[in-house]
C-alpha cells in the first residue's frame, strides 16, 4: 500500500491512499474512471507514488497516463492479484500508469 499524489485543478496536491503494482519501470493502479486522481492525471499527466515502512521509504515519479483498454486492465487486476487479493468487480475500471524517471528513497538509513 502506498499513497498517489497528483495535482488538484487550484494547483494543489491531492494524495489518497492506493494499492500498487511494480514491473520493469512501471507502476500500475487500478481505479474507477470518474476518480478524481483519473481527472487530475488526465489534466497534468504526471503523478507519484510513496511508500513508507518504518525509516525505509520510496517515491516513485513520473509521466502518468490513464487506459481503458481491456488487455491493459486485465494484466493490471493480474498483478494486483498476484500481490494483494482477489480484485472486485467495476464496471468502469481503468488503470493508471506511472513510467517512472525519478527513483527517491531511504533503506537501510541511507538516503539516496
Amino acid at each position: 500500500m502506498g499513497t498517489l499524489t497528483t495535482l488538484s485543478g487550484a494547483g494543489r496536491p491531492h494524495s489518497v491512499a492506493i494499492a500498487f503494482t511494480y514491473d520493469s519501470g512501471i507502476v500500475r493502479i487500478i481505479t474507477n474512471a470518474g476518480s478524481q486522481k483519473v481527472k487530475n492525471i488526465a489534466r497534468t499527466g504526471f503523478a507519484a507514488v510513496c511508500q513508507v515502512d518504518g525509516r525505509r521509504w520510496l517515491s516513485l515519479e513520473g509521466p502518468a497516463s490513464v487506459h481503458t483498454g481491456a488487455d491493459e486492465i486485465a494484466e493490471a487486476v493480474a498483478a494486483f492479484e498476484r500481490r494483494y487479493r482477489p480484485a472486485g468487480d467495476s464496471p468502469d475500471r481503468v488503470v493508471i500508469t506511472i513510467a517512472v524517471e525519478h527513483v527517491l528513497g531511504r533503506a537501510d538509513g541511507v538516503a539516496n
